[in-house]
């Protein structure tokens, strides 16, 4: 794969080149040249006015193979990834059978080699992710499980926390926390608050998130070991990571991109697609996600990309299934969130590959080329004819967006929106 790219304002804090127009030549998938007015007969890109950044990566997504194809599928999984800029992810065990042994690990990375966009699955902490006994995560670890969760399903029981947190800690794996307290969340839907109340719904309450960041981050404390939170939704969870920081725990976390614009507000029509968990929160909640990003406090965005099949979606609001598809709208959302574009490359393409332990990739001469061209004043309609994913359920069907992905290489293999 061959590409001259023209005048791309470079973004990478990484490369000598950060925040300077220059050209970029690429022979063979790697980046052989970055300077002025580079000549080449490859295909020529017109980057002028648009950035050039390393690809981004993706810490929490879930693509139903194995055994769910029907929602999504690792060709379709990987597809929407790459028109929205993703040159990795990081797989959720949220599949039937859920990725717990290096059998379901070997099959995901053997299906998902010579691809575009890397993946890397997820092993799961707990056996069946029943929260009983630990999975074969050792086994897993060396056969290329870069962390372990158990996806949506929170570990309720703290001994076994305890013992993945110490048990990972022998060879630097890392344990991934989906804080919740299941005994007070209960079988709630949405947050609980003023839109509860109005809609007549019982509330999830921000404690039963806070809850188990505080048990969590005592358990690391105790153990010495590193931990990760993915999708942290409330203030208090903020400051409670953050207070965390500063004593010196090995603790990172994430918060996905849609809880950086939508509130519980959305709610109040019903409509079934803006039903996530953790759910929607309040404008002051959103506000400390955003103020945590700044003050470096939470490390990385996630798509938290979650299709489902219609009939899981388009029904009453009680009984539908949590989760959005995010892959293709998650810079565009980042963007509208109010975000630089700065600090979009830094918690959606550096920090999330930090975190697992990976190489990041960098804009320059010898490297190979990992990396994507985005435009963040172009305006385009996510619609079901350009959504790459098996799955509809997003919002943000049919609305026009103001940041568009337009060219994502890696592996010597090039994706153009």
């Amino acid at each position: 794969m061959n590409l001259l790219i023209k005048s791309a304002t470079i973004s990478d804090p990484g490369s000598p080149f950060s925040q300077q127009v220059a050209d970029v030549l690429i022979e063979k998938g790697q980046i052989v040249k970055i300077g002025k007015k580079i000549s080449s007969d490859a295909e020529t890109f017109d980057a002028r006015g648009k950035y050039l950044s390393p690809g981004f990566f993706d810490l929490n997504c879930n693509i139903g193979e194995l055994g769910m194809e029907t929602k999504e599928d690792l060709k379709t999984g990987t597809l929407a990834a790459a028109a929205g800029g993703f040159t990795g992810v990081a797989l959720m065990p949220n599949t039937v059978p859920p990725v717990h042994s290096k059998a379901e690990i070997e099959y995901l990375m053997n299906k998902a080699k010579n691809n575009l966009v890397d993946v890397h699955p997820m092993g799961a902490i707990s056996y069946k992710r029943e929260g009983k006994d630990l999975a074969e995560m050792y086994d897993m670890h060396i056969h290329g499980a870069k962390a372990f969760t158990d996806g949506n399903r929170p570990v309720q029981d703290a001994g076994l926390m305890e013992r993945a947190l110490l048990y990972t800690k022998g060879f630097e794996g890392l344990v991934i926390s989906f804080p919740e307290d299941t005994a007070i969340a209960g079988k709630a839907k949405v947050h609980e608050g003023e839109v509860s109340t109005l809609l007549g719904m019982k509330g999830i309450p921000a404690l039963a998130e806070e809850l188990m960041v505080a048990r969590d981050l005592y358990l690391a404390e105790y153990t010495g070991s590193k931990i990760h939170f993915t999708t942290v939704s409330t203030e208090r969870s903020v400051s409670l990571i953050k207070e965390a920081k500063k004593k010196g725990l090995q603790v990172t976390c994430d918060v996905a991109v849609h809880h950086l614009l939508l509130t519980d507000e959305a709610l109040l029509g019903f409509d079934s697609q803006y039903k996530v968990k953790p759910p929607l929160r309040t404008k002051k909640d959103v506000k400390a996600l955003l103020n945590g990003l700044k003050d470096g406090t939470i490390d990385a965005i996630t798509s938290q990309h979650t299709p489902h099949e219609v009939e899981f979606k388009n029904v009453e609001f009680e009984v539908a299934e949590f989760g959005m598809i995010n892959l293709q709208t998650a810079f565009s959302i980042a963007l509208k969130a109010g975000l630089t574009v700065e600090t979009i490359v830094e918690k959606m393409a550096i920090n999330p590959r930090k975190i697992l332990g990976l190489d990041v990739p960098v804009i320059a001469e010898g490297q190979e080329a990992n990396l994507v061209i985005f435009d963040e004043k172009a305006e385009w309609i996510f619609n079901k004819e350009n959504n790459r994913s098996k799955s509809y359920n997003s919002p943000f069907i049919g609305q026009k967006l103001k940041g568009a992905v337009l060219i994502t290489v890696n592996n010597n293999k090039l994706f153009r929106s």
